[in-house]
């Protein structure tokens, strides 16, 4: 019989170390146990859960999402600790409870495959998925608390990447002077050029709010932009009976304050649905690659490839065709350094995983 060849210290200290992981795994899971039956948590018997049924999430709290069913039932529903990352929008398989459980009326069992997801990095979880099969992305920017186009890119590049149609709009036209207007359409020409759809919208005056409407008939439509830029001021507009809280830009900081706190999906009398989520101040890019980001600027998409150098940096590089079409007027200055600020922002994120104010 062949002898049995001794383990060494590592190997040892290895095995040692998986086995004390499984310990605390287990007494870990003993203690999510404990901790849901003394917090209250239902224990959900399948004796008093019904058959599986279809719903659509419209709201996530917690461990709890509120749903709506085929038959428009809304109902709040705990979540098995099975099924992870709900968002609002999210198709899912639930069970409805003979005998609710306070206010709780049933659990969801399982979520159906995402048609589109709307994800934005954080800090503790990665890649975190905000809102789930959406057809198109508004992002609104206003001329308070500042009109700034880097921010408009940074949007324009998560749904490049998410593959996700943005429109653009700028809120609070009624602020603008001539002089203002002009310089804020120079601008806009850009992106129409590019080939991406711009609105502008004034909630006081109603300027642009039909062709809004319009614009989500049919449609799974979600706002996103800064706080104080007016998306809760529209969805108010679009849908009276929301009453969606809403405050003015800060006099002191100029900065917009945040007034919806849970993404909630919304009905249209169109038929479409729109999601209204919490305000984002900064949309950090930090998870793409760098090549992912020049892929992301679309009008650089037909110039890519034919550099000179396959490490080019499409900045000062001998032999660019970006910085060719930039010299040519066939991509925009504006465009070209908010590329690269980005690329920046990036480079000096990805320690701190955190995107710059910008």
């Amino acid at each position: 019989m062949t002898k049995r060849k001794k383990l060494s210290k590592g190997q040892s200290r290895r095995i040692k170390e998986n086995h004390q992981k499984r310990l605390n795994s287990a007494t870990q899971a003993d203690e999510m146990t404990k901790n849901s039956v003394s917090k209250g948590q239902p224990e959900w018997q399948n004796d008093n859960l019904g058959g599986t049924e279809a719903a659509v999430v419209i709201s996530r709290f917690g461990q709890h999402a509120d749903i709506e069913t085929v038959d428009q039932d809304i109902l709040r529903c705990n979540i098995r600790r099975t099924v992870s990352n709900i968002v609002c929008g999210d198709n899912v398989i639930f069970r409805r409870a003979k005998v609710s459980q306070g206010d709780l009326a049933g659990v969801i069992e399982a979520v159906e495959e995402r048609k589109t997801q709307l994800t934005r990095p954080d800090f503790y979880d990665g890649v975190k998925v905000v809102a789930a099969n959406i057809d198109q992305i508004l992002m609104v920017s206003a001329v308070l608390p500042e009109f700034t186009p880097s921010i408009i890119d940074r949007y324009l590049v998560a749904c490049e990447d998410m593959g996700i149609k943005p429109i653009l709009i700028l809120n609070k036209v009624d602020l603008l002077d001539n002089e203002t207007l002009e310089y804020v359409q120079s601008v806009l020409d850009i992106y129409r050029g590019i080939g991406y759809q711009v609105y502008l919208m004034s909630n006081k005056t109603g300027e642009g709010i039909t062709q809004l409407k319009t614009l989500l008939v049919d449609k799974n439509s979600i706002f996103v932009g800064q706080s104080g830029v007016g998306k809760s001021t529209l969805v108010n507009t679009l849908l009276p009976e929301s009453n969606i809280l809403t405050k003015d830009v800060s006099e002191n900081s100029g900065l917009g304050q945040h007034t919806t706190t849970v993404s909630r999906l919304h009905h249209l009398a169109s038929g479409g649905n729109l999601i209204d989520s919490p305000g984002i101040r900064e949309f950090g890019l930090w998870h793409l690659e760098p090549d992912r980001v020049t892929w992301c600027f679309k009008e650089f998409r037909e110039f890519l490839g034919g550099c000179k150098f396959r490490d080019c940096k499409h900045l000062n590089d001998p032999g660019c065709l970006i910085k060719e079409a930039l010299e040519n007027g066939k991509i925009s200055k504006l465009r070209f350094e908010s590329y690269h600020k980005i690329l920046e922002s990036m480079a000096d994120g990805r320690a701190g995983a955190r995107a710059p104010r910008v």
